[in-house]
């Protein structure tokens, strides 16, 4: 049987073993576990970083979030002008036609990012003219809920040939009513909404693109 003070001694090893265990054992489990969170966050981000866009209806009314879309016509001119806006000599210039909505409760401008031209017909480095078509006002504030006509003017390369169709890129941005900034309300977080691909066409007179 033993005496009293030894047979303490083995309770008191037995159970430091069975500590030892149950640790070693949450140890494993702790690490498999946060293994595990990380494989899959890291798969998650690749799919979500290799996720195609949505493919969007040319004719169609897109939702932005701060505004309302929908392409009008595209077509390539070789005027001197192209609604007041002076091209370079010789050059010619893409023209895109959109109606836009503004869906904010102010007037804003907030629109030279929101489509973005393909660089296999446009220079990414080059910015368009955006024009308010009915009175060729350069870049005016939009009021709130007021559908406006506006066209986008990229500067082609020089020599560069008319495409049949090109893309873009449509940017929506997100609501926040406080910023984690300035603590303002406001639109924030450009996040890519989907693609277009816009026939173009012979010049200025042609119809609109019909649904």
């Amino acid at each position: 049987m033993g005496s009293l003070p030894d047979r303490r001694a083995r309770q008191r090893r037995s159970m430091l073993e069975s500590a030892r265990s149950r640790l070693k054992a949450w140890t494993l489990a702790g690490i498999g576990t946060a293994a595990a969170i990380a494989v899959a966050g890291v798969l998650g981000a690749f799919g979500a970083r290799h996720e195609p866009l949505p493919v969007l209806a040319p004719a169609s009314q897109i939702d932005i979030g701060e505004w309302l879309l929908r392409p009008l016509k595209a077509y390539v001119t070789a005027e001197k002008y192209a609604y007041g806006t002076l091209l370079k000599p010789g050059g010619k210039a893409l023209v895109l036609e959109v109606e836009m909505t503004n869906r904010t409760a102010k007037s804003t401008k907030d629109y030279f990012d929101v489509l973005q031209a393909g660089p296999t017909v446009v220079d990414p480095a080059t910015k368009p003219f955006i024009v308010l078509t009915r009175d060729s006002t350069m870049s005016p504030g939009l009021h709130p809920g007021m559908p406006e006509r506006m066209a986008y003017i990229w500067q082609l390369p020089d020599g560069a040939a008319v495409p049949a169709s090109f893309d873009l890129t449509v940017i929506r941005k997100t609501y926040k009513p406080r910023d984690n900034l300035y603590g303002l309300p406001g639109w924030f977080n450009p996040t890519p909404a989907g693609t277009l691909t816009i026939p173009v066409g012979a010049g200025p007179a042609g119809a609109d693109i019909q649904p």
